[in-house]
């Protein structure tokens, strides 16, 4: 948008103890990346979706169960901004900024796979839909003329935009069709 857009790069970065970060293009960095967010799926979804999700739903409603548990993910991604705020990447102003933006767009993202895991009455679409998210947000990169991934936080809140209004319109006309079932019974 400011002109200083020059392209997108498919890379995996990697973090050293100094806190220099590389750009790995080896094939062996992208097999530990997606190895990495298969782990991490299996695990998040497991937790999320399929224990707490199951869990609150003996006691609440599904809707009720769904934000909770969306509100629990978003807070489980505040490390990463906390993380940078700690390492002296980022002020004060863009941990908040960044804490925001991340609890939003991951809380609105465990709602979406949550609407998904309950569509299809299992974990498997939203293991996949997470499995790609990840993958994407971790090997593609906007690089501009000053640097790559400026505002990746905006990047990624508007694309969990448009995937979660998406699929809560998929959720809205299943559950209509399945009200308009039950009242013909």
């Amino acid at each position: 948008m400011q002109g200083r857009f020059t392209g997108l790069s498919l890379y995996v970065s990697s973090y050293s103890v100094n806190g220099v970060i590389g750009n790995q293009t080896g094939v062996l960095f992208f097999v530990i990346c997606i190895t990495g967010n298969i782990i991490n799926v299996i695990m998040e979804e497991g937790i999320f979706r399929g224990l707490f999700q199951n869990m609150l739903e003996q006691k609440y409603s599904f809707i009720v169960s769904a934000v909770i548990g969306s509100c629990l993910f978003g807070l489980w991604h505040i490390i990463a901004p906390i993380r940078g705020y700690y390492d002296g990447t980022m002020g004060c102003n863009s941990l908040i900024a960044n804490i925001i933006l991340l609890v939003v767009t991951s809380g609105l993202m465990g709602f979406q796979l949550a609407l998904m895991t309950k569509l299809t009455n299992n974990l498997y679409m939203a293991m996949a839909h997470h499995f790609v998210n990840n993958t994407i947000v971790n090997i593609l990169h906007v690089v501009s003329s000053t640097d790559a991934d400026e505002l990746m936080v905006v990047r990624i809140a508007i694309a969990q935009s448009i995937s979660f209004v998406t699929i809560l319109l998929w959720y809205t006309f299943a559950q209509r069709k399945q009200n308009k079932i039950n009242s013909t019974i």
